[in-house]
């Protein structure tokens, strides 16, 4: 059997592209590396692979918002090509800015687009009628600075085919703009009864709790959501930064792990793809 193959999407200004690779080949995939504008050049090529990834960093420097410009790409340019992507079945992961790209894209929570239908709803907004409905989006931290620290995550939901519920990560937070909001209560509502909301900060107990283990002031305190159909996963926090047990920041004191937290992600995304895309 063949491993499954991985397209991590760089732009200017990305920044943990090589740490997402590790992770997935750590897990099991062969995965390439390709700029956003070679893409462009050959949007077929997507369909080559099994999952995409959108890492954190920086894309564009943020010059407009967090993961504004490179959503606008995928939203405007290779729509077509992701709605045939997502039929076929395939995942999707984005990490903080990665994130941040597919909410502002319309790609996540995307509540419109149920588990039986997998084409994305087109808005009826002239503004926007290339693109999908974008239902939130993240602003400036609470604290008002770039929040760099190690928090708790509770999973909450097994929507997700990326995590199980009911376990608790510690991985890395790094944003300036990692706080997530929603468009009005009803989309907020809609996010709860249909169990996309998948991660979210609490304390060492795993209990909701406010600043610092939710660093940025998220609704509910959401660190990450998927869409209906599970495959689709977005996290604040991230896991490649924790793919090793010596990334943890007290192992000396604490003891050394079997592995670090953030691996399960891209194990269970790569065991997604043996058992049904392969």
């Amino acid at each position: 059997m063949k491993n499954p193959e991985v397209l991590i999407i760089r732009a200017a200004g990305t920044n943990c592209d090589w740490e997402t690779e590790y992770a997935f080949e750590k897990a099991g995939a062969s995965v390439d590396r390709l700029h956003i504008n070679r893409i462009l050049e050959n949007k077929d090529i997507i369909h080559c692979y099994h999952i995409i990834a959108i890492p954190g960093g920086f894309t564009y420097g943020d010059d407009i918002a967090g993961g504004k410009v490179l959503a606008n790409q995928l939203r405007y340019n290779l729509q077509d090509e992701i709605q045939r992507f997502i039929g076929d079945g395939k995942l999707i992961l984005g990490v903080c800015n990665g994130f941040q790209v597919l909410v502002k894209s319309g790609l996540l929570p995307a509540l419109n687009r149920g588990d039986s239908s997998l084409t994305l709803r087109m808005t009826e907004n002239k503004k926007a009628q290339n693109g999908t409905e974008q239902e939130a989006t993240f602003t400036f931290n609470d604290s008002g600075k770039f929040e760099d620290r190690w928090v708790y995550l509770k999973l909450y939901s097994n929507k997700s085919i990326f995590i199980n519920e009911g376990e608790i990560l510690y991985l890395p937070v790094a944003n300036a703009e990692g706080k997530f909001v929603v468009k009005d209560d009803a989309v907020l509502k809609k996010l709860i009864a249909s169990e996309q909301i998948i991660f979210k900060y609490v304390d060492n107990e795993g209990n909701p709790a406010g600043y610092p283990f939710n660093p940025n002031g998220s609704v509910e305190n959401i660190a990450g959501v998927c869409d209906p159909t599970g495959r689709i996963l977005g996290m604040m926090p991230h896991p490649e930064r924790h793919a090793e047990p010596t990334q943890h920041p007290r192992w000396t004191r604490e003891g050394l792990k079997d592995e670090g937290d953030g691996i399960i992600i891209f194990r269970n995304a790569i065991s997604f793809v043996k058992n049904n895309l392969l």
